[in-house]
């Protein structure tokens, strides 16, 4: 079985958790997650079947939007309500203090990531350190932040809508604005509204995922790929991209583009080469 499921995840699961229930539910082994939601998080998980696991970094690399609930005035080990308290500061700010804050936080952006986060570090994820009470130094990374826009302010909370790039932490985000004015502050709830092209309100809920509701609501594989420009193939360059063989380009505006063969059907992801002037096959699915 092969597609893309948009998913409504639940509180209180690990993307892997959601993950091991389409699993269970498709009877396959092939599935995986394009893009980690923290458990304390719900909303839009995209999670790819069959070949569409191959596709998965292409789904990554779009844009993400959040609804994030956060408390002022309290901060955590882990950034949100997870984790434990460490500082308690009274909190003096008003909305105008907020919004002026906010502006610091919009466009590209140096981010350092919290502790409790699946990246790696000698080889080992970061959380597996924190929880052992080990803390290393990590580098802050650039981030970009499309929109940041306060929806709700009732002392000592606020909700915030964000669009970000994709590796963005929310929960380094209301950190930082804690550490910003003066007082702390963590993530207490957060809401996926999008990734990509994928939204909330078109999201399956996973507890209604069935094995007779599966097929009607498994997407095709190109689905969540339209900001990648397409390419039409006839049957010659289609057999030679099955090949691994590059198609020749003089000029290209995208340096990622999708192939389809003359079926119709998604064939391959392509990669240009400005050097080489050509189209290099990078996952083919046929």
């Amino acid at each position: 079985m092969d597609g893309i499921l948009n998913l409504d995840k639940p509180q209180g699961l690990t993307s892997h958790d959601a993950v091991a229930r389409v699993r269970a539910v498709a009877r396959q082994r092939r599935v995986g997650h394009a893009g980690t939601l923290d458990p304390l998080a719900t909303g839009v998980l995209v999670v790819c079947l069959g070949r569409a696991t191959r596709l998965a970094e292409y789904l990554m690399a779009s844009p993400k939007q959040y609804r994030a609930h956060v408390r002022l005035g309290i901060a955590t080990t882990s950034y949100d309500a997870a984790g434990q308290v460490v500082a308690e500061r009274p909190v003096m700010v008003s909305r105008e203090q907020v919004e002026a804050a906010l502006e610091g936080f919009r466009g590209t952006i140096l981010q350092v990531p919290p502790m409790v986060s699946a990246l790696k570090r000698g080889g080992r994820r970061l959380y597996e350190l924190a929880r052992q009470g080990i803390e290393v130094e990590r580098a802050p990374r650039p981030v970009e932040i499309y929109s940041l826009e306060l929806v709700a302010w009732t002392p000592p909370d606020l909700v915030l809508e964000v669009t970000c790039s994709p590796g963005t932490y929310i929960r380094s985000l209301a950190h930082d604005l804690g550490q910003a004015l003066g007082c702390g502050a963590h993530v207490t709830g957060l809401v996926r509204l999008a990734s990509g092209d994928f939204r909330l309100e078109d999201a399956l809920p996973l507890a209604e995922l069935t094995a007779e509701r599966l097929p009607s609501a498994l997407l095709p594989l190109d689905a969540g790929l339209s900001r990648y420009p397409a390419l039409y193939l006839d049957e010659a360059a289609a057999r030679a991209v099955r090949l691994g063989q590059a198609l020749p380009a003089e000029s290209a505006a995208a340096s990622v583009a999708r192939a389809y063969g003359p079926d119709g059907a998604l064939l391959a992801m392509m990669a240009y080469s400005a050097g080489r002037q050509v189209w290099q096959p990078r996952k083919v699915l046929a």
